[in-house]
């Protein structure tokens, strides 16, 4: 079931989605070369707990999952795509890196995810963190009331292919609200004027992932979190939290792009 939020809900959700800023704030200054990824869990557990915040994502456990998600962030290096489980690996120079996160605040979600390389980065790592916002950007600019999610999903499809990356299939955004995710669910790809349609209240978590090699297959990792390039080519993630209102999109989340 689709819930339209009121103006009073949705500010409830911009207030969580202030929090997932700050958190992803946090954790982009503290990633530098030799920090862990469990190392930037605990920065983000902080702000969640400072603010009064708990997390959507710590003991989350959809149907596809082995066992609950250990951790309030997902730290994808590389060739992860999504769902990466923090663990004591320590950054290097020139990683990838895409974090996701979430927050709960008075009943409230808020979701967002950003990518950003450690160290020195490479032009073509660069160029594909530089796309996934593109792509964002271009599926916000799609929420508008009157139009349908698949004019969101052709938006954020195709500034993807037009670049040349690979977009993972059955992966994608989804409603958000009370629960981190509800109906309907955003695809990456689509057909424009199709699909459900966007009304007033409607909330949505819009986020691209690209597939720097050009190809869309991927692999589950053996944790059976953490989605895998199937070429080992490198990934990129972007997100945010954005409530189709009479005005236009208006973005709950906030952080600072790649």
């Amino acid at each position: 079931m689709v819930e339209l939020k009121t103006e009073a809900s949705i500010d409830a959700m911009y207030a969580a989605g202030q929090v997932v800023g700050q958190a992803l704030n946090a954790v982009r200054k503290a990633a530098d070369v030799g920090v862990s990824l469990l190392e930037l869990d605990e920065v983000a557990r902080e702000v969640l707990r400072a603010a009064g915040a708990t997390s959507p994502f710590l003991g989350y456990r959809p149907s596809f999952a082995p066992t609950p998600f250990p951790a309030v962030i997902c730290a994808s290096v590389n060739d992860a795509i999504v769902h990466g489980i923090p663990t004591g690996y320590r950054l290097r120079d020139g990683d990838l890196v895409s974090i996701d996160c979430g927050a709960l605040l008075d009943g409230w979600a808020g979701d967002s995810a950003i990518s950003f390389v450690v160290g020195r980065a490479r032009p073509e790592d660069v160029r594909l963190v530089d796309t996934a916002e593109l792509a964002l950007a271009a599926g916000i600019a799609a929420a508008v009331a009157g139009n349908r999610i698949g004019d969101i999903a052709h938006a954020v499809g195709r500034v993807c292919r037009t670049a040349g990356y690979g977009v993972p299939q059955d992966f994608g955004g989804h409603g958000i609200g009370r629960r981190m995710h509800e109906d309907p669910g955003v695809p990456n790809e689509g057909r424009p004027g199709r699909g459900f349609p966007l009304r007033p209240g409607l909330v949505l978590a819009i986020e691209p992932m690209l597939i720097g090699g050009g190809r869309d297959d991927y692999y589950e990792a053996p944790d059976g979190w953490t989605l895998r390039t199937s070429d080992g080519s490198r990934a990129a993630h972007a997100e945010h939290t954005v409530a189709i209102t009479e005005q236009g999109p208006r973005i709950l989340t906030a952080r600072v792009p790649a």
